[in-house]
């Protein structure tokens, strides 16, 4: 006779990190099937796609490291409570402005399938992927053309897709029918289905291993864990006092100005509150992000966290700050129908305002802004007679940190490519060239990561081409007496006498055949004096092709001889010299000028 295996103590440590082990397994898992069974390049390819496990009450146990999980399950619970959800259920919606936020751009779609554990619900298995066409204006249905909600394809509710394991056949036919790649569409949904539905599996085995009291003793542990280790760390690094930033987006694509988000921190007597109120009003273009008043707390979290590996990031990080406030009607909580499909430029911001906040409150011991990533949508028709369409985003330079350079050409979203043998087989294009942007990254003690020079050439007789850049006004700040970053540009046949240089938000921009267009993206921050970086470090830069010889003088004040090896006397006279009372900082190159000076009582 087998005698059973006792259980864990609820609050035994080893069998805690086996469950935090098993949850990142799971989601690890889940992700993998999504990207191996997905049909869209941007989801196979460029793996924009995520998964996490959920408590009984909707909140994150274990999810994606991006600051857009704070409501996932609230539009479900208003549609289907909890009481009437059966196993083999899943949920489904892509609805922004009804989810409040809980997915802030149409072509995301959310799936949801509630775990029972013997007629009990005791959590959500939940993914989600960005959809590579799904109606709209135009095809991708995302373009800097869009004014309103409508225009960026079909809204779909909460719905449950599958009742006690049954598909919802109808609701999925109709949803087919409005995208121009139904086949595509299909594929994609099917495989992120089947990566919620892995993920229920395995949170069931989860239970039936280690039983439900120590399960959620253990993810209980994993929250308060996360809510400790962040409000902790604010409080002993943010001395009591209000500090106030702000930084903009370029534009809307609509009206010939930037729009502004302003954020203000106030610590007072363990109470901590940030205030975008004072934000500009919400866009006629797709630049408007309904920002949930989680978000602002998972960007510090997360950045908080990156020195606690350790720590799960989950909804616990919603709770060490005490208040996020929003203003209805503006760029951060716009009404409806407020076109969305761009929102990324304004999340941007929201980020590098957080930052900028640490910064103030920190004396700079945080990490440069960085620029959204680019993007830009080709379509058009190939020589088969097929319609086509390239969505590629493109990876930016990251900010210089208070101890080491930026990261160059990173898409934090997606974090991939497509190769060029990849997008020279699948759509009729060449690509020319793929290079580090040299001199994107801001001059500092610590270099700002630099962007990358995407140049693609169309093989097709003709297609339309939209850009959704930014960071060109305002390019990135930097920290600490470190320079901006250097902005990007979209150019058509450089060099070339019908040369031409796109708008950076623009759509309807016609391509011909052995048309070329170049796309640099802009360079993150740099942090410190960059004076003070040392000389032979400025040397390998220019030798890796990171900066010019003339950057190395003008910014750095570091002088090269014919070898690249540095001339030590003249680069001390020069740095003698830049170091004097009439060096010029221009706006936006540091966070000081952008951001009022912080009082404390």
């Amino acid at each position: 006779m087998t005698r059973a295996r006792p259980r864990a103590a609820p609050s035994d440590p080893v069998t805690r990190e086996i469950v935090k082990g098993a949850l990142r397994a799971a989601q690890a898992e889940m992700e993998a099937v999504i990207e191996r069974t997905a049909m869209s390049p941007f989801i196979r390819e460029k793996n924009d796609y995520f998964a996490g496990i959920l408590d009984a009450r909707g909140r994150v146990v274990c999810g994606t490291m991006l600051p857009l999980f704070g409501n996932l399950m609230e539009i479900v619970f208003a549609q289907y409570p909890a009481d009437t959800m059966r196993p083999g259920d899943l949920y489904w919606y892509n609805d922004c402005h009804g989810s409040r936020g809980g997915v802030s751009h149409s072509p995301d779609m959310v799936f949801a399938a509630p775990v029972f554990h013997r007629g009990r619900l005791v959590a959500f298995s939940q993914t989600w992927g960005h959809f590579w066409d799904i109606g709209g204006l135009r095809a991708g249905s995302i373009s800097p053309d869009a004014t309103e909600i409508f225009h960026e394809g079909i809204i779909v509710p909460a719905v449950r897709i599958y009742r006690e394991g049954v598909l919802n056949d109808e609701v999925f036919r109709i949803f087919l029918r409005n995208s121009r790649f139904p086949d595509i569409l299909r594929g994609d949904i099917r495989a992120v289905l089947a990566g919620c539905q892995l993920g229920e599996r395995r949170v069931l085995e989860l239970f039936d291993r280690f039983g439900p009291d120590t399960v959620q003793d253990a993810w209980a542990f994993f929250e308060r864990q996360c809510r400790d280790t962040i409000r902790k760390t604010l409080e002993s690094r943010i001395p009591d006092g209000t500090y106030a930033t702000e930084d903009a987006v370029d534009g809307d694509g609509m009206s010939d100005r930037p729009f502004h988000v302003r954020a203000r921190l106030v610590k007072d007597g363990g109470r901590i509150v940030i205030d975008t109120r004072e934000s500009d009003d919400q866009a006629r273009g797709p630049i408007n992000f309904i920002m949930h008043e989680s978000v602002p707390k998972l960007i510090l979290g997360i950045y908080l966290l990156s020195g606690h590996p350790t720590v799960l990031l989950n909804d616990g990080a919603q709770d060490a700050i005490d208040e996020v406030l929003v203003r209805p009607g503006s760029i951060l909580q716009p009404r409806w129908p407020a076109a969305l499909g761009t929102r990324a430029h304004t999340l941007a911001r929201v980020q590098s305002s957080m930052l900028a906040l640490l910064a103030l409150a920190t004396e700079g011991d945080v990490p440069a802004a960085n620029s959204v990533y680019n993007i830009y949508f080709l379509r058009g028709v190939d020589r088969s007679g097929e319609f086509f369409l390239c969505s590629d985003g493109i990876a930016v330079g990251y900010g210089a940190r208070p101890f080491a350079d930026g990261l160059d050409a990173i898409y934090y979203v997606a974090q991939k490519n497509y190769p060029a043998e990849f997008i020279e087989m699948v759509f009729p294009m060449r690509l020319r060239q793929y290079a580090l942007h040299r001199d994107s990254g801001g001059p500092g003690r610590f270099r700002g990561g630099c962007g990358v020079i995407r140049e693609i050439e169309l093989l097709a007789d003709e297609a339309v081409i939209a850009i959704r850049q930014d960071n060109i006004l305002f390019p990135p700040a930097g920290v600490n007496g470190g320079r901006a970053g250097r902005p990007g540009r979209c150019v058509v046949n450089p060099g070339r006498a019908d040369e031409r240089i796109l708008a950076p938000m623009s759509d309807g921009n016609v391509l011909r055949r052995g048309d070329v267009v170049r796309l640099s993206t802009s360079g993150g921050g740099g942090w410190g004096d960059p004076l003070d970086r040392p000389a032979e470090r400025v040397a390998r830069d220019v030798a890796g092709g990171f900066v010019s010889r003339e950057s190395a003088e003008e910014d750095y004040g570091v002088v090269l001889d014919a070898h690249g090896d540095v001339e030590a006397e003249a680069t001390a006279a020069l740095r003698a010299s830049k170091r004097g009372p009439l060096r010029m900082f221009h706006r936006g190159d540091y966070f000081g000028p952008l951001v009022e000076s912080p009082s404390r009582d």
